[in-house]
């Protein structure tokens, strides 16, 4: 019997007082070609961010990334009153830029992943839903004739919303007014229902982007069609298990004290 109250004890203990997994530092992204969009993870519709700056495409969690925008990215706003929109003529701003500079992040979005021609129908509802940040956040399009077209504004009521079609693949115009981490809320939906949301995280100008953001561990995509996403960090299941370990021994005990006296 001794060995088996031991037994119960070491058991609780490991359960109660086991750490948990430690965070992991993001992935910083400061040059090269990314996509944000949708695709099918175990048969669910997820939203991730393709990374093609290394030797293969890898899709990662949003919440794993953030995206650094250097110095290179600095330009003033132009004299032109089509582009009033992004702030005072000769005021500093970080873009990135429609076409690609070899310099900086290259975001764009995209719809192609083989895993949701059956299910995305003609096109996916892309929404923002908030932008938090030391700056304000413009996303536009620079058409043939050089017109801006903007497709999201931090300026404007939330959630905004903008078509994707299916199986495209687009570059805007990022910009952001002043330097300092952004948090985009995003999401991408089907017509039947499937989404998924998500942050995307922006780091601008100088200092450490890894420690701008708090960390995060990598964990299975949420199904917003499930309902709410537990809350993470406090290990309630172990600590549960513990518990009824703990009770289970001190049932034990009191037995084998009842037959002791009698």
């Amino acid at each position: 019997m001794p060995r088996l109250i031991q037994a119960l004890l070491a058991t609780a203990a490991l359960l109660l007082f086991t750490p948990a997994a430690h965070a992991q530092a993001p992935v910083v992204i400061a040059d090269g070609h990314v996509d944000l969009g949708p695709r099918l993870v175990d048969g669910r519709w997820t939203l991730q961010i393709r990374d093609d700056t290394g030797d293969g495409p890898v899709w990662r969690e949003p919440a794993d990334v953030v995206l650094q925008i250097g110095d290179a990215a600095k330009t003033t706003v132009p004299n032109d009153p089509a582009y009033a929109f992004l702030g005072t003529p000769g005021s500093e701003v970080w873009v990135l830029p429609q076409v690609q500079d070899q310099r900086l992040v290259w975001p764009g979005w995209n719809t192609q992943d083989p895993s949701i021609a059956e299910v995305v129908g003609r096109e996916v509802d892309w929404r923002l839903h908030g932008v938090t940040g030391p700056g304000r956040f413009e996303l536009f399009l620079t058409g043939n004739f050089g017109t801006p077209q903007t497709i999201f504004s931090s300026g404007r009521p939330y959630p905004q919303e903008t078509g994707v079609e299916a199986g495209t693949h687009v570059h805007g115009n990022w910009v952001f007014t002043a330097p300092g981490a952004y948090s985009l809320d995003v999401e991408m939906a089907t017509a039947d229902g499937r989404a998924d949301r998500a942050t995307l995280k922006v780091h601008v100008g100088p200092g450490d982007p890894a420690t701008a953001f708090p960390t995060t561990s990598s964990a299975p995509p949420a199904d917003t069609r499930a309902g709410p996403v537990e809350a993470q960090g406090v290990p309630w299941g172990w600590i549960a298990a513990g518990g009824v370990l703990v009770v289970a021994l001190v049932v034990l005990l009191s037995r084998r004290a009842r037959r002791n006296d009698g």
